[in-house]
């Protein structure tokens, strides 16, 4: 009899999975084709006479053949195996079906887990138990996808059906001995959710909790699932069921799985698990890779920490298992990660409701009750157009589908499970979540029982009482959705912002509290009403459900907040454009005080800036209540804004008498994009194929451009300009050339080149700059964009067979990332060439940490001018030399560098007795005037046109020089004065058209400094709030000058006195993204990169401005100082506002603790990327040091010892300090 038993198995294994990699076992069906068995062997004595042949059944030999499976069990066990895995596959209804033994489910799974147990209990030792997980297959049936092509709405399994044969399976397994249930091959993710949802009722039934390991089956190198998800849209999916562990198995070998299992590693917060075929199957449909081969890549996950548990599948016998074992022996496991809590939902493809998505639209024309035309169309039968709606819903920027199909004459429950499945069939639709709305808890259900994304239900509410509430609410967990809640309780809808806040407090207490409800999945809709209505109780309906949103994000943390935006203006049906006014005011002061999503419609919301500003401030007189008339005097009003348009008007210049070829050159050379449509088309018609246009004039054009700008007589804002005109002709003539390709598949292009800003980056204008020149320049450019992981990047060369990837990084972090993207390049046999370039960036960095990581050529590249002569030597004739020079150059910098002297460092204890000491008397230590967290909401940008710093704006055109002297050089001064009356219309569109609203948060707080570390404390109690930690100079300062750290700038604990700290956030950067998006889609990246680079400069002027009023009036330490802005630039005044991530303090991640203290995200809409990039890029964040020696510096490097302190005291593993400690680091 074993000493263990089920609790300390699942003990064991919970605390082994973090100390080392745990072995799966191998391919069940692989080692029973090795036994050659006959129709006889399977059939038995039981089963002689069965009417079916049973050959191919294999898990009926659990009944038939025992002894073979156990003897399969033991050998796996014997090979090092922990968990072995019961001979269940097709145990389930469906699949045994197909024999006709369905009521032998319960049986052989019973029997499995019986025989399973008996192996596992011969062969487990006291100090280590053997593992038996019941295994759950797929069955051969799919709840997501029709079999039937002519019908997609068609199923031929339900999920209840799956429900029940799921259940049947698992309380046969528990009951048999099984330790755990792990739902594998899931190829089709609604199979797997009823799965879940089986495992959990007989959980409950058991009053028992059952540990689940899940994994998916990516099918092919898409990296989807059959059903269509996404690695990251499955575990989204099934996340809900907090199982022990996720993974992925079967239809991939090792090698083509591994870039799923990294994308999977790095969005998990559980335990990963890998267990992949032989190889691909071969053309006799076997598998090749010998133990060794599989083992050599196998072993390489472990290495790179993306797994807790390996194993095989098809092809894999105790011979792999063996030779895994081995191979993963000491490697330590993937360490769990803790995601920050937000709303993760997914269709096809993830959606995560991080601040960086800002606003979510969710799209309400799916719904028979808000829609006439929807409506007649799911009336009509015509279910083909109807889903076009829900087409151009997410055509238009919906990021949710809202469905409703609550209407009198519909059969709602049919109509609705028919729609979602025609829905699931439709994948440029079904790529985004779904809101399922229904006011009838079982449309609610029978909807959640079609959708194998998380999607949303809309919506519960206590209008029938707590235990109603809570049921639903507890079906809706086990579903694994998101919810919509009501502020609607027994006494009827909230009408007031009291009440909204308290019906929606309780119900969220009972949703976390009892229910166990992730408080991010938890959306509450405060109830939009109708204003303009002439009831003067309902005057106040729009403001209190604004001002409601804001107090309910603060009482209840992580939860969001919705709505229905046409409710508000629905006094005003028939008059689009009041309505859409209304809607966008509404939205406008919503939004800034909480609320995070609405139901809109996508395609028809006009913006806030473009309305008519009588209509403007008449809209907002009635949503915000602010005149008593309000509503009369829209109401007279409306009817002139019925049909409100412009129209344009074109001149045309005296060149236009060119002949088409020298107005296109001129048109290039000049930056005019006015004509270049028309004078294209001219040009092809006069052209025997469209390309010829490409090769003739506008090479012509370019090639003249990229002439004067590498000869210095054109700079880069005319060039940036002229590429505007080239996309634009380009454009206009890719359908033409599309429609030539059969014909003529030439290309002049000089090569493609791939470009990224690496994950966790969000900075991009040096990139779009180097992008543009080297289109210029006849390269083909794939711009991913920012924030892209390693394997996006990688499948996109591979996709457009490139010839050069280019990275980009501006924070520190990114130089780890481009480290892994060289590493995953070598990993992965390319061998085109890397350019590396931004910022943070250097050619010692490049030759030092990335190049010894890939074997192609790596280049730094150090600026746009650049960029065109590196990618020529690249890939010209002369390449192979310019190769050997670029490696003869990398190890020249590395011998270099291996020969310098090490820098002579202080010990950390002397460099800390080398603090500064500085005085703290009450002369020096100034009470602050405005203690506590102060936030500045939608700011006067006109305000922070006199502290702009402009050198930084032309050096991102590639400028050098001095400002204002640069617009009066001899050379340059032309064009920098072009540019900068650009810069200067820009800036006045962006003021008076309100393109860009300004933001921030500053606080100013008590505190004191022990160590290196400041202890912040809570202005009214006095009691600690948060400690930063800083780092201490250890290089030796001459002249026995002190050992800097930020630490020294604050009063010491010891001194008893009471100093004072600072912290600040500001952003220029929230509406960019809509004119950003409008000039790309024009191909304007002049005007794109300008509003960027202003964005940029006007969030630096408003740090520098919010920090002249910190000084002057907040602080107030600094009342008189009367400086000018050049004197601002040079930094002479009292005080520093040091940054995280730059010099005197290279941690980024005090980010965070900023962040935490202002409560950043909600004051100001600013995020933090999981590399601490802040989101919108034109954004700054840092400290303020009051003492008038207070001053900044550079850190420099640290040693080991200061290493080891720091991690001490932030209680982390030296590994992690390590990384994000790296560039300071005593090599």
């Amino acid at each position: 009899m074993s000493q263990w038993n089920r609790n300390s198995r699942i003990g064991w294994l919970k605390k082994t999975l973090a100390e080392r990699v745990v072995l799966l076992d191998g391919g069940m069906g692989t080692m029973i084709q090795q036994a050659g068995l006959s129709e006889s062997d399977y059939r038995g004595t039981e089963f002689a006479d069965w009417s079916s042949d049973l050959k191919g059944n294999n898990d009926l030999l659990t009944l038939t053949q025992p002894p073979l499976i156990a003897q399969i069990h033991r050998q796996y066990l014997a090979a090092g195996s922990d968990i072995v895995e019961t001979n269940t596959f097709n145990t389930n209804a469906p699949s045994m079906g197909d024999y006709g033994m369905t009521d032998l489910v319960a049986l052989i799974n019973e029997e499995a887990a019986q025989l399973a147990r008996a192996v596992c209990d011969e062969m487990e030792t006291a100090d280590t138990p053997k593992l038996v997980a019941g295994v759950l297959g797929p069955t051969n049936r799919t709840a997501s996808i029709s079999p039937k092509v002519e019908d997609p709405s068609f199923r031929n399994i339900t999920f209840d059906e799956l429900v029940d044969t799921y259940s049947t399976a698992t309380r046969a397994l528990i009951g048999g001995g099984a330790d755990l249930i792990l739902v594998e091959t899931i190829f089709d993710t609604l199979n797997a959710k009823a799965a879940l949802y089986a495992i959990d009722v007989v959980s409950e039934e058991l009053g028992e909790p059952i540990e689940i390991m899940i994994s998916g089956t990516i099918t092919d190198a898409s990296g989807r699932t059959l059903s269509g998800q996404t690695t990251e849209s499955f575990w989204y999916s099934v996340r809900h069921a907090n199982p022990l562990s996720i993974g992925l198995n079967c239809a991939l070998g090792p090698a083509e799985l591994r870039p799923f299992l990294r994308e999977l590693a790095d969005v998990a917060d559980t335990y990963v698990s890998a267990h992949p075929n032989a190889g691909l199957p071969n053309q006799f449909g076997e598998y090749d890779l010998t133990a060794t081969e599989m083992a050599d890549i196998v072993a390489e996950y472990s290495e790179a920490k993306l797994v807790n548990i390996v194993g095989g599948c098809c092809g894999t016998t105790p011979d792999h298992i063996a030779e895994i074992a081995a191979r993963v022996k000491g490697h330590q496991p993937k360490p769990l990660s803790v995601r920050h809590r937000v709303m993760r939902l997914s269709g096809l493809e993830p959606f995560v409701a991080d601040e960086a998505k800002g606003f979510i639209n969710i799209g309400e024309r799916t719904n028979v009750t808000g829609s006439a035309r929807f409506k007649k169309l799911i009336l009509d039968d015509d279910l083909e157009t109807a889903l076009e709606v829900a087409r151009q819903q997410v055509e238009n920027g919906a990021q949710i589908i809202d469905i409703n199909m609550d209407e009198g004459l519909l059969d709602s429950e049919r109509a609705m499970v028919r729609y979602l499945n025609l829905l699931a069939s439709e994948p440029d639709i079904s790529r985004v979540p779904v809101m399922i709305d229904s006011s009838k808890w079982d449309v609610l259900k029978a909807g959640m029982k079609c959708v194998q994304g998380k999607g949303v239900v809309n919506s519960i509410s206590l209008k029938e009482g707590e235990a109603s509430f809570l049921e639903q609410a507890r079906e809706i967990r086990r579903f694994g959705f998101a919810v919509v809640v009501m502020a609607f309780d027994e006494t009827g809808q909230a009408d007031t912002r009291d009440r909204k806040v308290e019906i929606c407090k309780r119900s969220y207490d009972l949703l976390t509290r009892e229910v166990g409800f992730p408080p991010e999945d938890i959306i509450f809709d405060p109830n939009i009403f109708a204003v303009a209505t002439g009831i003067e109780e309902h005057n106040n309906y729009a403001k209190d459900f604004i001002e409601a949103c804001g107090k309910i994000r603060e009482v209840c943390p992580h939860s969001m907040t919705s709505g229905g935006l046409s409710n508000v203006s629905f006094s005003f049906r028939g008059n689009n454009p009041v309505r859409e006014a209304m809607h966008s005011v509404f939205l406008y002061h919503a939004i800034q005080n909480g609320l995070n999503m609405a139901i809109v419609n996508a395609g028809q919301l006009a913006i806030y800036a473009d309305i008519d500003p009588e209509l403007r401030e008449l809209v907002e007189d009635v949503v915000l209540n602010r005149r008593s008339d309000g509503t009369d005097r829209l109401v007279d009003r409306a009817p002139a804004f019925a049909n409100s348009g412009e129209a344009v008007v074109e001149t045309a210049a005296e060149w236009r008498s060119k002949p088409v070829n020298e107005r296109l050159e001129y048109a290039l050379v000049n930056g005019i994009d006015l004509y270049a449509v028309e004078d294209t088309e001219e040009a092809r018609l006069k052209s025997a194929r469209p390309l010829d246009v490409i090769e003739g004039p506008l090479m012509d054009g370019m090639n003249t451009v990229g002439d004067l700008f590498g000869a210095g007589k054109m700079f880069l804002p005319q060039v940036v300009k002229s590429a505007r005109v080239m996309k634009k002709a380009v454009a206009h003539l890719v359908p033409f050339i599309e429609a030539d390709k059969a014909k003529s598949g030439e290309s002049s292009e000089q090569g493609t080149i791939i470009m990224a800003t690496v994950k966790g980056d969000v900075h991009d204008i040096g990139k779009n700059i180097v992008g543009v020149v080297l289109q210029c320049n006849n390269y083909k450019v794939i711009d991913l964009g920012v924030m892209v992981p390693t394997q996006v990047i990688l499948a996109a060369a591979r996709e457009h067979n490139a010839d050069i990837i280019g990275l980009s990084g501006l924070i520190t972090p990114s130089l780890d990332e481009m480290v892994i993207v060289a590493s995953e390049m070598e990993r992965q046999g390319f061998d085109i060439p890397l350019m590396i370039g931004g910022a943070t960036t250097s050619p010692a960095h490049t030759s030092l940490k990335i190049e010894p990581r890939y074997s192609g050529d790596t280049v730094y590249v150090k600026d746009a001018s650049r960029a065109v002569g590196v990618a020529a030597k690249l890939l010209g004739d002369q390449k192979d030399v310019f190769s050997e020079a670029l490696k003869r150059d990398h190890e020249a910098k590395r011998a270099s560098y291996s020969q310098k002297k090490a820098a002579p460092m202080l010990s950390f204890e002397e460099a800390v007795a080398r603090r500064d000491k500085l005085e703290f008397t009450p002369q020096v230590i100034h009470k602050p005037a405005q203690l506590g967290v102060h936030v500045l909401d939608d700011y006067p940008l006109t305000a922070l046109l006199d502290t702009v710093d402009w050198m930084p704006f032309f050096n991102a055109w590639e400028f050098s020089g001095r400002f204002p002297d640069i617009l009066n050089d001899p050379i340059k001064g032309v064009e920098a004065k072009k540019l900068f009356a650009d810069a200067q219309a820009m800036l006045e569109k962006i003021i008076d058209e309100k393109w860009l609203k300004a933001r921030a948060v500053y606080g100013l707080f008590p505190a004191f400094s022990r160590d290196n570390q400041i202890v912040i404390l809570d202005p009214e109690t006095y009691r600690p709030l948060d400690t930063t930690h800083w780092l201490r100079q250890q290089k030796p300062m001459p002249d026995g000058k002190p050992q800097l750290c930020l630490a020294d700038f604050i009063a010491p604990e010891s001194e008893g006195v009471r100093d004072y700290i600072g912290a600040f956030a500001v952003t220029t950067g929230h509406g960019i993204e809509t004119h950003v998006n409008r000039f790309e889609e024009a191909h304007d990246d002049y005007s794109a990169i300008m509003l960027k680079a202003l964005a940029d400069r006007l969030a630096e002027s408003f740090a520098e401005h919010l920090h002249r009023r910190v000084r002057t009036e907040f602080w107030g330490y600094a009342a008189d100082e009367a400086l000018d802005n050049d004197q601002l630039i040079k930094e002479q005044y009292r005080g520093i506002r040091p940054a995280p991530g730059y010099p005197a303090c290279p941690d980024h991640r005090e980010k965070e603790t900023l962040f935490r203290l202002l409560d950043v995200e909600k004051n100001t809409g600013i995020a933090l990327t999981e590399s601490m990039a802040m989101t919108p890029t034109a954004a700054v964040s840092g400290f303020y040091f009051g003492h008038p020696d207070a001053r900044y510096f550079n850190l420099g490097k640290i040693s080991n010892d200061q290493l080891a302190a720091y991690s001490e005291v932030r209680g982390e593993s030296l590994e992690e300090t390590q990384r994000w400690l790296s560039p300071v680091l005593v090599e």
